[in-house]
């Protein structure tokens, strides 16, 4: 003989009453309310529900003073609802390096700078020679790439390793440019995906 308040009943029932809760909170906020679930959630929520940025120590050569970042692209409210241009062109965006792989992404580009700046005083700028000077660090030539942009300008791109950590820049009159990033978010490796989802 089976009685109704066995533990084998309650736990049949647990699953029903766990759905029920769940469906009596749904759908009760509508468009158009100035209240969000952040403001009518506790304060003692709120600081765990948002997520921090990263906090990125000094890398070996870098001064304490912390380097101050462009803003995250903003989602706010403020934006028509149908403007997706940012999200639809996401997957352009380069991902940051943060932690141990920022100081690697840092280090790295300072070895590519310091192999090209000795082309770009010479006044050098064949993207055969660039590739040369990438290829002499070390780097697998299937993940070098030099690419003419102008007659006194390289455009280069290498993938320093498989997380990945990426260097990009370039070699001209003025400058020699290398910036370090973490590849795309619908790619992988270094090159940008041709299109997202």
């Amino acid at each position: 003989m089976t009685k109704i308040g066995s533990a084998g009943g309650r736990r049949a029932l647990l699953p029903v009453v766990l759905l029920a809760a769940l469906a009596a909170g749904c759908g009760t906020q509508r468009a158009g309310d100035d209240t969000s679930a952040a403001d009518a959630a506790p304060a003692s929520r709120g600081a765990a529900a948002t997520p921090s940025a990263p906090v990125d120590r000094p890398c070996p050569g870098e001064s304490a003073t912390a380097t101050p970042r462009a803003p995250a692209p903003s989602t706010s409210p403020t934006a028509p609802p149908s403007d997706h241009y940012a999200e639809n062109h996401g997957f352009m965006v380069p991902l940051p390096l943060h932690g141990d792989r920022r100081c690697q992404g840092l280090e790295e580009a300072g070895r590519v700078r310091t192999a090209l700046e000795p082309l770009r005083r010479r006044g050098d700028f064949s993207a055969g020679r660039v590739r040369e000077a990438l290829l002499g660090l070390g780097y697998p030539a299937e993940r070098v790439e030099a690419s003419q942009d102008g007659p006194a300008s390289v455009d280069f791109l290498v993938q320093a390793d498989d997380h990945p950590v990426c260097v990009e820049g370039d070699v001209n009159r003025a400058r020699t440019e290398t910036d370090a990033f973490g590849g795309y978010p619908d790619g992988t490796g270094c090159d940008r995906p041709p299109g997202g989802h």
